[in-house]
């Protein structure tokens, strides 16, 4: 558990980071870029390219595709339009997915969920209800792609782990993560980027350096790793660990100003969404299960 901890601390001061001095200022497909290439440079030169199944090197491909390269898509896209600690309260229904496909690879179906999921879009229109617009729903539909994407990233490593064992340690195999990340996020550039908004600062270019080896080289290499020597319910709640440290720090640092009460009962009524969702997997009986 040692490298989600550490993992979820260093997520809950990025989204700060991305928030303050990236977005609206450098270019979101550029960032994303950026930060896989950084990560790559460092998991490449390590990577084993022989000795390792066809079919599990397509996967990693895929498993990238999803959890970097749509997921930071989607989040830096959401940033043009909520708040940091909107986007961090958003990212709460990560375990939702995370049941939700779950469930659909164990043949289950968990109405529960679904009900989860119409409060959990309540909890979202109470934070902004004197100001919902388009944008605002924009947002929260991209974070909640963001947050499937990332979800199954995570949901399909552990069953790819745990069904194609290895002598090799986990990095010699994790390169094929970001190239899966760039088959994504560098045709997005090429097609939606603009290269009038390239960092324009020393801060911006240090902020991308820390993100790129962080966040994205070795995190995104110990999350995945960690999540593949817990259980289910330890990772559900690791997913979340970030959103209260992340909010304290952007609070008490650069959103001194944010209206705290709408934030604080909206954030309520999502976590009441996430306790209806584990509610329905605590069920004693659920579809596809009652053909055991």
């Amino acid at each position: 558990m040692g490298y989600l901890l550490i993992v979820a601390l260093i997520q809950a001061f990025s989204f700060s980071l991305i928030g303050e001095y990236l977005a609206g200022h450098v270019d979101s497909y550029f960032a994303v870029l950026a930060r896989v290439v950084l990560a790559g440079l460092v998991f490449l030169p390590l990577t084993r390219w022989r000795q390792v199944e066809p079919r599990f090197m397509r996967s990693m491909l895929l498993i990238g595709a999803l959890q970097y390269g749509i997921t930071y898509v989607c989040l830096y896209l959401s940033f043009r339009v909520l708040t940091v600690p909107e986007v961090l309260l958003f990212t709460i229904l990560t375990p939702l997915h995370v049941t939700l496909i779950e469930d659909a690879l164990n043949r289950r179906f968990n109405p529960w969920a679904l009900v989860a999921a119409l409060v959990a879009v309540a909890g979202a229109a109470v934070i902004r209800f004197d100001s919902i617009s388009p944008d605002f729903f924009i947002g929260f539909l991209l974070l909640q792609l963001a947050n499937f994407t990332y979800a199954a990233g995570q949901v399909l490593y552990r069953h790819l782990i745990a069904r194609n064992p290895s002598d090799l340690p986990h990095y010699r195999r994790f390169g094929y993560f970001y190239l899966g990340a760039l088959l994504v996020v560098l045709p997005a550039f090429l097609a939606f980027g603009n290269s009038q908004h390239l960092p324009s600062t020393d801060v911006q270019w240090l902020v991308l350096l820390f993100l790129g080896l962080c966040p994205t080289a070795l995190g995104l290499y110990w999350w995945n790793k960690g999540a593949c020597l817990v259980s289910g319910a330890t990772l559900a709640v690791m997913n979340n660990l970030h959103v209260p440290v992340g909010l304290l720090l952007n609070l008490l640092i650069w959103n001194q100003h944010e209206p705290l009460g709408r934030l604080f009962i909206g954030g309520a009524v999502i976590l009441a969404s996430l306790w209806l969702g584990r509610l329905g997997s605590q069920r004693p009986l659920l579809v596809g299960q009652a053909r055991r």
